[in-house]
Protein backbone atom coordinates (compact mmCIF):
# COMPACT_ATOMS: atom_id res chain seq x y z
CA UNK A 1 0.00 0.00 0.00
CA UNK A 2 1.13 3.74 -0.99
CA UNK A 3 1.07 4.89 1.95
CA UNK A 4 4.26 7.24 2.96
CA UNK A 5 4.28 10.19 2.98
CA UNK A 6 0.46 10.90 3.34
CA UNK A 7 -1.80 12.93 5.85
CA UNK A 8 -2.38 11.30 9.04
CA UNK A 9 -5.73 11.26 10.91
CA UNK A 10 -5.96 13.51 13.96
CA UNK A 11 -8.06 11.15 15.39
CA UNK A 12 -5.55 8.77 16.88
CA UNK A 13 -5.15 8.63 20.82
CA UNK A 14 -1.98 7.05 21.89
CA UNK A 15 -2.07 5.39 25.30
CA UNK A 16 0.34 3.49 24.28
CA UNK A 17 2.87 2.61 27.91
CA UNK A 18 -0.18 4.31 30.18
CA UNK A 19 -1.09 2.13 32.92
CA UNK A 20 -4.68 0.79 33.61
CA UNK A 21 -6.86 -0.16 35.93
CA UNK A 22 -7.51 -3.57 36.60
CA UNK A 23 -9.54 -5.33 34.56
CA UNK A 24 -12.91 -6.30 34.91
CA UNK A 25 -15.37 -7.71 32.80
CA UNK A 26 -17.38 -6.09 30.04
CA UNK A 27 -20.09 -4.31 30.85
CA UNK A 28 -23.42 -3.21 28.88
CA UNK A 29 -22.73 -1.07 26.05
CA UNK A 30 -24.59 2.05 27.01
CA UNK A 31 -23.80 5.27 25.66
CA UNK A 32 -24.34 4.07 22.33
CA UNK A 33 -24.53 7.10 19.77
CA UNK A 34 -26.21 4.75 16.70
CA UNK A 35 -29.73 4.85 14.97
CA UNK A 36 -31.19 7.12 12.93
CA UNK A 37 -28.91 7.49 10.16
CA UNK A 38 -29.52 6.00 7.12
CA UNK A 39 -27.05 3.69 5.83
CA UNK A 40 -25.05 5.15 2.55
CA UNK A 41 -25.65 4.06 -0.61
CA UNK A 42 -23.91 6.42 -2.89
CA UNK A 43 -20.59 8.10 -3.71
CA UNK A 44 -18.46 6.51 -5.57
CA UNK A 45 -19.59 3.29 -7.95
CA UNK A 46 -22.94 3.80 -6.70
CA UNK A 47 -25.85 1.04 -8.19
CA UNK A 48 -28.65 1.54 -5.57
CA UNK A 49 -29.56 1.31 -2.48
CA UNK A 50 -30.90 -1.38 0.60
CA UNK A 51 -33.75 -1.06 2.91
CA UNK A 52 -35.15 -2.54 6.05
CA UNK A 53 -31.68 -3.70 7.72
CA UNK A 54 -32.43 -5.96 10.81
CA UNK A 55 -30.61 -5.41 14.10
CA UNK A 56 -27.85 -7.03 14.94
CA UNK A 57 -25.14 -7.41 17.96
CA UNK A 58 -21.91 -5.78 18.44
CA UNK A 59 -18.93 -7.96 18.02
CA UNK A 60 -15.46 -6.89 19.82
CA UNK A 61 -13.23 -7.17 16.74
CA UNK A 62 -11.63 -10.03 16.33
CA UNK A 63 -11.60 -11.30 20.38
CA UNK A 64 -12.36 -14.94 19.44
CA UNK A 65 -10.30 -15.98 16.98
CA UNK A 66 -6.87 -15.55 19.87
CA UNK A 67 -9.85 -16.29 23.19
CA UNK A 68 -11.94 -18.88 21.34
CA UNK A 69 -14.46 -17.46 23.82
CA UNK A 70 -17.47 -15.82 21.93
CA UNK A 71 -17.66 -12.22 22.88
CA UNK A 72 -21.59 -12.23 22.87
CA UNK A 73 -20.97 -14.00 26.37
CA UNK A 74 -18.50 -11.66 27.83
CA UNK A 75 -20.96 -8.47 27.02
CA UNK A 76 -23.72 -10.18 28.53
CA UNK A 77 -22.38 -11.73 31.74
CA UNK A 78 -19.17 -9.80 32.74
CA UNK A 79 -17.03 -12.59 32.33
CA UNK A 80 -13.47 -11.47 32.56
CA UNK A 81 -11.20 -11.53 29.52
CA UNK A 82 -7.93 -11.25 31.77
CA UNK A 83 -6.55 -14.19 31.08
CA UNK A 84 -8.19 -16.18 28.38
CA UNK A 85 -5.92 -16.09 25.36
CA UNK A 86 -3.23 -18.80 24.96
CA UNK A 87 -1.56 -16.93 22.69
CA UNK A 88 1.67 -14.76 23.91
CA UNK A 89 2.02 -11.48 23.19
CA UNK A 90 4.85 -9.98 21.11
CA UNK A 91 6.14 -6.67 21.90
CA UNK A 92 7.38 -4.63 18.89
CA UNK A 93 10.84 -2.52 18.90
CA UNK A 94 10.30 1.21 19.46
CA UNK A 95 11.08 2.02 16.09
CA UNK A 96 8.43 -0.31 14.77
CA UNK A 97 6.03 0.65 16.49
CA UNK A 98 6.12 4.17 15.43
CA UNK A 99 6.03 3.11 12.10
CA UNK A 100 2.94 1.28 12.39
CA UNK A 101 1.52 4.14 14.45
CA UNK A 102 2.25 6.48 11.55
CA UNK A 103 0.66 3.53 9.02
CA UNK A 104 -2.39 3.41 10.92
CA UNK A 105 -2.97 7.44 11.19
CA UNK A 106 -2.54 7.43 7.35
CA UNK A 107 -5.10 4.60 7.02
CA UNK A 108 -7.61 6.05 9.16
CA UNK A 109 -7.43 8.97 7.81
CA UNK A 110 -7.81 7.37 4.15
CA UNK A 111 -11.01 5.49 5.84
CA UNK A 112 -12.55 9.34 7.16
CA UNK A 113 -12.43 10.80 3.49
CA UNK A 114 -14.64 7.72 2.35
CA UNK A 115 -16.84 7.48 4.62
CA UNK A 116 -17.21 11.69 4.79
CA UNK A 117 -17.98 11.22 1.29
CA UNK A 118 -20.63 8.57 1.53
CA UNK A 119 -21.97 10.42 4.16
CA UNK A 120 -22.44 13.89 2.25
CA UNK A 121 -23.67 11.82 -0.49
CA UNK A 122 -26.96 11.36 1.63
CA UNK A 123 -26.75 14.79 2.99
CA UNK A 124 -25.68 13.27 6.55
CA UNK A 125 -22.48 14.76 8.30
CA UNK A 126 -19.70 11.61 9.44
CA UNK A 127 -19.17 11.39 12.66
CA UNK A 128 -15.16 10.19 13.07
CA UNK A 129 -14.30 7.41 15.40
CA UNK A 130 -11.20 8.06 17.54
CA UNK A 131 -8.65 4.89 17.42
CA UNK A 132 -7.45 4.10 20.49
CA UNK A 133 -3.72 2.89 20.44
CA UNK A 134 -3.11 1.00 24.36
CA UNK A 135 -0.07 -1.35 24.86
CA UNK A 136 -1.09 -4.72 27.08
CA UNK A 137 -4.58 -3.42 28.84
CA UNK A 138 -6.91 -0.81 28.38
CA UNK A 139 -9.70 0.78 29.73
CA UNK A 140 -12.94 2.00 27.57
CA UNK A 141 -17.03 2.69 27.91
CA UNK A 142 -17.58 -0.71 27.31
CA UNK A 143 -14.95 -2.14 29.99
CA UNK A 144 -11.36 -3.35 30.56
CA UNK A 145 -9.48 -5.35 27.78
CA UNK A 146 -6.33 -6.87 27.34
CA UNK A 147 -4.49 -6.95 24.20
CA UNK A 148 -5.92 -10.94 24.29
CA UNK A 149 -8.93 -9.27 22.49
CA UNK A 150 -7.23 -8.23 19.41
CA UNK A 151 -8.65 -4.87 17.46
CA UNK A 152 -12.19 -4.20 18.69
CA UNK A 153 -14.43 -1.54 18.41
CA UNK A 154 -16.52 -0.36 21.59
CA UNK A 155 -20.37 1.52 20.47
CA UNK A 156 -20.61 3.28 24.06
CA UNK A 157 -17.38 5.40 23.16
CA UNK A 158 -17.36 5.33 19.55
CA UNK A 159 -13.58 4.03 19.53
CA UNK A 160 -11.61 1.25 18.00
CA UNK A 161 -8.89 -0.05 20.01
CA UNK A 162 -5.54 -1.95 19.25
CA UNK A 163 -2.55 -2.80 20.67
CA UNK A 164 0.06 -2.52 17.84
CA UNK A 165 1.82 -5.54 18.52
CA UNK A 166 -1.50 -7.77 17.29
CA UNK A 167 0.16 -7.25 14.27
CA UNK A 168 2.90 -9.31 14.64
CA UNK A 169 0.79 -11.79 15.76
CA UNK A 170 -1.32 -11.25 12.49
CA UNK A 171 1.38 -12.68 10.43
CA UNK A 172 3.54 -14.86 12.73
CA UNK A 173 0.48 -16.56 14.48
CA UNK A 174 -2.12 -16.19 11.63
CA UNK A 175 -0.38 -16.59 8.70
CA UNK A 176 -1.52 -13.29 7.61
CA UNK A 177 1.34 -11.04 6.58
CA UNK A 178 1.32 -7.40 4.83
CA UNK A 179 0.39 -3.84 5.18
CA UNK A 180 -3.22 -4.23 3.13
CA UNK A 181 -4.18 -6.76 5.61
CA UNK A 182 -3.60 -5.20 8.56
CA UNK A 183 -5.18 -2.43 7.20
CA UNK A 184 -8.24 -4.42 6.43
CA UNK A 185 -8.37 -5.08 10.22
CA UNK A 186 -8.66 -1.58 10.74
CA UNK A 187 -10.73 -1.02 7.84
CA UNK A 188 -13.38 -4.26 9.46
CA UNK A 189 -13.65 -1.95 12.73
CA UNK A 190 -14.45 1.38 11.21
CA UNK A 191 -16.94 -1.07 9.75
CA UNK A 192 -18.89 -1.00 12.75
CA UNK A 193 -18.40 2.31 13.21
CA UNK A 194 -20.79 2.83 10.50
CA UNK A 195 -23.02 0.15 11.61
CA UNK A 196 -23.26 1.72 14.99
CA UNK A 197 -24.32 5.28 13.16
CA UNK A 198 -26.34 3.45 11.09
CA UNK A 199 -28.68 1.62 14.18
CA UNK A 200 -27.69 -1.78 13.27
CA UNK A 201 -25.78 -2.25 16.75
CA UNK A 202 -28.17 -0.14 18.93
CA UNK A 203 -31.34 -2.66 17.63
CA UNK A 204 -29.62 -5.89 18.18
CA UNK A 205 -29.11 -4.37 21.85
CA UNK A 206 -32.64 -4.29 22.89
CA UNK A 207 -33.50 -7.39 20.55
CA UNK A 208 -30.75 -9.76 21.47
CA UNK A 209 -32.78 -11.01 24.95
CA UNK A 210 -35.14 -12.47 23.39
CA UNK A 211 -32.37 -14.69 20.64
CA UNK A 212 -31.02 -17.70 21.89
CA UNK A 213 -27.29 -18.30 21.95
CA UNK A 214 -27.18 -19.92 18.36
CA UNK A 215 -29.67 -17.17 17.09
CA UNK A 216 -26.98 -14.32 18.28
CA UNK A 217 -24.51 -15.88 16.33
CA UNK A 218 -26.10 -16.49 13.31
CA UNK A 219 -26.80 -12.98 13.43
CA UNK A 220 -23.33 -12.07 14.52
CA UNK A 221 -22.00 -13.65 11.39
CA UNK A 222 -23.90 -11.26 9.30
CA UNK A 223 -22.63 -8.04 10.90
CA UNK A 224 -19.32 -9.01 11.18
CA UNK A 225 -19.65 -10.18 7.12
CA UNK A 226 -21.48 -7.00 6.37
CA UNK A 227 -18.44 -4.93 8.01
CA UNK A 228 -16.02 -7.18 6.37
CA UNK A 229 -18.10 -6.05 3.14
CA UNK A 230 -17.39 -2.15 4.32
CA UNK A 231 -13.56 -3.01 4.71
CA UNK A 232 -14.19 -3.66 0.80
CA UNK A 233 -15.49 -0.74 -0.52
CA UNK A 234 -12.80 1.26 1.33
CA UNK A 235 -10.34 -1.25 -0.57
CA UNK A 236 -12.07 -0.33 -3.71
CA UNK A 237 -11.80 3.42 -2.45
CA UNK A 238 -7.89 3.01 -1.93
CA UNK A 239 -7.73 1.51 -5.64
CA UNK A 240 -9.32 4.96 -7.21
CA UNK A 241 -7.05 6.73 -4.85
CA UNK A 242 -4.07 4.92 -6.27
CA UNK A 243 -3.00 3.87 -3.11
CA UNK A 244 -3.04 0.05 -4.01
CA UNK A 245 0.20 -2.03 -4.66
CA UNK A 246 0.60 -5.56 -6.59
CA UNK A 247 -0.54 -8.04 -4.56
CA UNK A 248 -2.48 -5.89 -1.54
CA UNK A 249 -6.35 -7.22 -2.48
CA UNK A 250 -4.41 -10.68 -2.42
CA UNK A 251 -2.65 -10.12 1.52
CA UNK A 252 -6.32 -8.39 2.58
CA UNK A 253 -8.22 -12.06 1.01
CA UNK A 254 -5.77 -14.28 2.53
CA UNK A 255 -6.41 -12.13 5.99
CA UNK A 256 -10.18 -12.59 5.28
CA UNK A 257 -9.41 -16.69 4.61
CA UNK A 258 -7.00 -16.94 8.01
CA UNK A 259 -9.21 -15.66 10.14
CA UNK A 260 -12.74 -17.28 9.14
CA UNK A 261 -14.48 -19.33 11.80
CA UNK A 262 -13.99 -22.72 10.52
CA UNK A 263 -10.02 -21.82 9.70
CA UNK A 264 -9.47 -20.75 13.07
CA UNK A 265 -11.20 -23.58 15.08
CA UNK A 266 -9.60 -26.25 13.26
CA UNK A 267 -6.38 -24.39 14.12
CA UNK A 268 -7.50 -24.05 17.81
CA UNK A 269 -9.43 -27.54 17.97
CA UNK A 270 -8.98 -29.99 14.70
CA UNK A 271 -11.93 -29.48 14.08
CA UNK A 272 -14.91 -26.93 13.42
CA UNK A 273 -18.65 -26.14 14.80
CA UNK A 274 -20.75 -24.41 12.64
CA UNK A 275 -23.53 -23.78 15.14
CA UNK A 276 -20.57 -21.96 17.55
CA UNK A 277 -19.65 -19.98 14.30
CA UNK A 278 -19.66 -16.36 14.83
CA UNK A 279 -17.94 -14.44 12.16
CA UNK A 280 -18.70 -16.63 9.00
CA UNK A 281 -16.61 -19.21 7.32
CA UNK A 282 -13.14 -18.10 5.55
CA UNK A 283 -15.20 -18.51 2.10
CA UNK A 284 -18.09 -15.79 3.63
CA UNK A 285 -16.04 -13.17 4.83
CA UNK A 286 -13.26 -13.29 1.74
CA UNK A 287 -16.28 -13.48 -0.59
CA UNK A 288 -18.03 -10.24 1.31
CA UNK A 289 -14.86 -8.56 1.56
CA UNK A 290 -14.54 -9.14 -2.30
CA UNK A 291 -17.66 -8.19 -3.18
CA UNK A 292 -17.24 -4.43 -1.55
CA UNK A 293 -14.17 -3.91 -3.31
CA UNK A 294 -15.96 -4.90 -6.58
CA UNK A 295 -18.80 -2.88 -6.11
CA UNK A 296 -17.47 0.33 -4.54
CA UNK A 297 -20.61 0.87 -2.76
CA UNK A 298 -22.20 0.32 0.44
CA UNK A 299 -25.35 -0.27 -0.24
CA UNK A 300 -24.19 -3.75 -1.99
CA UNK A 301 -23.69 -4.46 1.70
CA UNK A 302 -26.89 -6.15 2.77
CA UNK A 303 -25.90 -9.29 4.42
CA UNK A 304 -29.28 -9.35 6.14
CA UNK A 305 -31.54 -10.10 3.19
CA UNK A 306 -31.11 -13.62 2.23
CA UNK A 307 -28.35 -16.57 2.64
CA UNK A 308 -25.24 -15.28 3.40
Amino acid sequence: MKWRGRERSSNIEDRRGQRSGGLGGLGGLGGSRGGGIRIPTGGRGSRGGISGLIGIVVVLGIIWFVTGQNPLDMLTDGSSIGSASSATSRQLPAEGQDELADFVGVVVKETEDLWNEQFAAIGENYPEPTVVLFSDAVNTACGAADSSVGPFYCPGDSKVYIDLSFYDQLHRQFGAPGDFAQAYVLAHEVGHHIQNLTGVLPEFNQRRQAMSQEEANAWSVRVELQADCYAGVWAHYAGQENLLESGDIEEALNAANQIGDDTLQKRMQGFAVPKTFNHGTSAQRKAWFERGYLSGNPGDCDTFSGNV
